[in-house]
C-alpha cells in the first residue's frame, strides 16, 4: 500500500459472523479494521489481476512469443538440479 493519504470513501455490509472474524484477523495481525480489510482485498485483487489468462499483444510480440514457444527445449541445469532435491517440508 502506497502511504498516499486516502480520499475515496468505500462501505460494505457484513453479518455479525463475518465482522467478528474480520475484527479477531485484524487484531491478530495488530492492524486497524481499515488496515486488514483494505490490505487483505488488495492482495486478492493483486492476485486476481496477476491470475488473468488474457494477454494482448500486437501482432509483433504475438509473433516473437510464439517463436520462443516454437524453440525445443533447452537443458537448466538449475532446473535439474532444483528437482533433484528433496523437498524442504518432506524431510
Amino acid at each position: 500500500m502506497t502511504t498516499a493519504a486516502r480520499s475515496a470513501r468505500l462501505g460494505l455490509r457484513t453479518t455479525p459472523q463475518q465482522e467478528a472474524v474480520l475484527r479477531r484477523a485484524a487484531e491478530v495481525s495488530q492492524k486497524s479494521m481499515t488496515d486488514f480489510i483494505l490490505d487483505s482485498a488488495c492482495q486478492a485483487a493483486e492476485q486476481t489481476l496477476l491470475d488473468q489468462r488474457l494477454f494482448m499483444l500486437t501482432g509483433a510480440q504475438a509473433s516473437a512469443l510464439l517463436d520462443l514457444l516454437d524453440r525445443p527445449a533447452q537443458q537448466n541445469v538449475g532446473l535439474k538440479d532444483l528437482f533433484s532435491r528433496r523437498a524442504p517440508w518432506s524431510k
